[in-house]
């Protein structure tokens, strides 16, 4: 049976592995990006589509689901092979080659950059009574389509960036913006929480839901418990509740692969350039640890290059590293 060979296969599409699928094409290299969802773009694109990304060199903002379209505009413009609703299975190394099995069928790769940021991830669920009863309909979890919120009255729920920078997206849109955090304080860029405290989002501290109950007009009633005591209790009417715990996320999938990577912690161990302990598997984005590492999309993107180039520095030693555009020489 005659198997795809390729010089890097990314495994994860969110932003940080098409960028790799980038870099790679700019290296003029063979590569696949193989992603288990069924479109590119990872969390940013499942769960925070219209959050603001305020972090993003060159732009001064910039919403999620936008980033992502503009990474495929930049990765369309290469010949890489996408593979989507694919999982990787098993990564077994033989000699030179890594063979690559997913639940679609195997190819064998020279080097491979692991791009998988925390796994797969699902929304850390609201644990009150009653939330079972409104999931999917007045709660959610998402907000892909800010429509949804339009002239509505909403509680979000979450203390750290993404629910401060959702509270001040739907600002713009519903009637009425509640934010609730079990403390007084947030977790939040303090830029961000210098704009929410001048927004006229209602905030809501310290509480925590412990109840949603039907109200008229196909409204929810909000219970919330003042944190520390017994009986002080507050009940908001809302049309929507949007509720940002973050995300569980686990690696199962890479723990099936026979590979004896080195973690700390679920992610994996790397070198300064990005190496992992096994020869010619990198690491980059949420899943690369190292010490002082930020995990944001911005530090993911200033690996990628690091990570491209010692591999092909590995696989084409005659080859020199190009001079790119945004490089500055003396003519």
């Amino acid at each position: 049976m005659t198997y795809s060979t390729y010089d890097i296969t990314i495994i994860g599409g969110g932003p940080v592995g098409i960028f790799a699928g980038l870099y790679a094409g700019l290296r003029d290299a063979k590569f696949q990006i193989i992603e288990s969802l069924s479109e590119l773009g990872g969390q940013v694109n499942a769960l925070y589509p219209e959050k603001t990304l305020l972090d993003i060199p060159g732009q001064a903002a910039i919403k999620g689901r936008n980033l992502v379209s503009n990474l495929q505009s930049q990765l369309d413009t290469m010949n890489g092979d996408i593979k989507l609703n694919e999982t990787v299975t098993d990564v077994v190394k033989d000699e030179n080659m890594f063979n690559i099995t997913t639940n679609k069928g195997n190819s064998k790769s020279k080097a491979i950059i692991i791009a998988v940021g925390n796994g797969a991830f699902n929304p850390r669920k609201l644990m009150a009574d009653g939330a079972d009863d409104f999931e999917g309909k007045q709660l959610v979890y998402t907000a892909k389509d800010i429509q949804q919120f339009k002239d509505k009255t909403v509680l979000v729920a979450g203390g750290g960036d993404s629910a401060i920078d959702q509270a001040l997206m739907l600002e713009k849109t519903a009637k009425k913006v509640y934010l609730l955090h079990r403390r007084n304080e947030f977790r939040g860029l303090e830029h961000m929480v210098d704009l929410l405290k001048k927004s006229s989002v209602e905030l809501i501290t310290p509480y925590l839901i412990k109840q949603l109950k039907a109200a008229d007009n196909d409204q929810v009633t909000v219970v919330a418990k003042k944190m520390k005591t017994d009986d002080d209790f507050k009940n908001i009417n809302v049309d929507k509740i949007l509720v940002n715990y973050g995300f569980i996320s686990n690696n199962k999938d890479m723990e099936g692969w026979n590979l004896d990577l080195e973690k700390d912690h679920h992610v994996t161990k790397v070198n300064p350039t990005l190496e992992t302990n096994i020869h010619n598997i990198y690491s980059v984005g949420d899943q690369a640890k190292y010490n002082g590492k930020q995990t944001i999309i911005a530090t993911g993107f200033g690996e990628v290059p690091i990570a491209v180039n010692a591999i092909m520095n590995d696989l084409y030693p005659d080859n020199h590293t190009p001079i790119h555009s945004t490089q500055l020489t003396n003519n």
